[in-house]
């Protein structure tokens, strides 16, 4: 077993195709494939499901991920003891619903920024499952996700609640609902709307607030940031978490401006997730504190309590 065939394997995890990987690391592809394949004989495991669409880490591959991210991890270190320059730098990949990025995520990783100085960080934009399945699979290192009441979590995955909110109506300044101090479910439902696309939280809200008859005229979007640059355009109106538009640039500008939804009680509750692992890397960890930091600086702007919101990461 060497070293490098284990620094592949993690690649194509990290990368999800063979050809990504030997890209990142400077390898041809079938020199790549057959280190990964010598190693899967050597261990006597099956460690990539190989498919058309890309390679994916086996379920035999994820019950030794952990290991294996110790080992390199313990190289790394030995390797910097050393003095050595050939410290391999793994990117931390960021999965989130989007709705989270300017109010926390952002600060947050100025903050990493600050502390570790130069190391890579990809932020991927996808729906909760998507983002649960990268998790799963070593893709992605943390998550950030929208849940309403009852929602269940993987028993594989850690979640911490960062912060709890209510949906509200995104309007353009000056839109006749904005006379009103809240509106009802019919006001909206008069209205042409933005919705989110399935596989986002926020599709779900909607089909349970309009009891599946949905607005007339409709737009569909893959997040709250496009929903609301749509709702600016004056295409329609929009429903979207409370801690998605409190701090947005288009609410401080007086584009966009909210009202609560009558007799609606929802709760919104966005979640940070991690894998289960006994040691989780420095950068990781700095950045899970960042983001409840951040979780309890929004919460304290808004005036609300976050002792009940933020979970505390040890």
């Amino acid at each position: 077993m060497r070293i490098e065939q284990l620094e592949y394997l993690a690649a194509v995890t990290e990368h999800g195709s063979l050809r990504r990987a030997s890209e990142a690391m400077h390898i041809s592809q079938p020199a790549l494939s057959e280190a990964v394949t010598k190693l899967e004989k050597e261990l006597g495991a099956t460690l990539l499901d190989r498919r058309r669409t890309g390679s994916r880490i086996s379920r035999q591959g994820l019950d030794l991920l952990q290991n294996m991210t110790e080992v390199l991890e313990a190289v790394d270190r030995l390797r910097q003891a050393a003095g050595q320059q050939s410290v391999r730098r793994r990117d931390l990949r960021i999965g989130t619903v989007v709705t989270a990025s300017a109010s926390l995520l952002a600060p947050a990783l100025r903050d990493l920024h600050a502390r570790h100085g130069s190391g890579g960080v990809e932020v991927v934009n996808g729906r909760q499952v998507d983002i649960q399945q990268g998790l799963a699979e070593g893709s992605l290192d943390l998550g950030l996700v929208n849940v309403l009441p009852g929602d269940e979590v993987p028993p594989t995955l850690v979640a911490d609640r960062l912060i709890e909110g209510t949906p509200v109506a995104c309007l353009p300044v000056g839109h006749r609902l904005t006379t009103q101090e809240e509106v009802t479910v019919d006001d909206l439902r008069a209205e042409p709307h933005v919705l989110m696309r399935p596989g986002f939280v926020m599709h779900r809200y909607a089909h349970r607030l309009f009891a599946g008859s949905l607005p007339g005229t409709t737009y569909a979007t893959d997040g709250a940031e496009m929903g609301k640059a749509m709702v600016a355009a004056g295409l329609g109106i929009s429903v979207l978490p409370d801690f998605s538009i409190v701090a947005d640039p288009l609410v401080d500008a007086g584009v966009l401006t909210t009202r609560q939804i009558r007799t609606d009680q929802t709760t919104v509750t966005l979640l940070m997730l991690r894998r289960r692992a006994e040691r989780v890397p420095e950068p990781l960890h700095d950045l899970q504190r960042a983001l409840v930091r951040q979780a309890r600086i929004y919460l304290a702007s808004v005036d609300q309590p976050w002792t009940n919101s933020v979970s505390a990461v040890s």
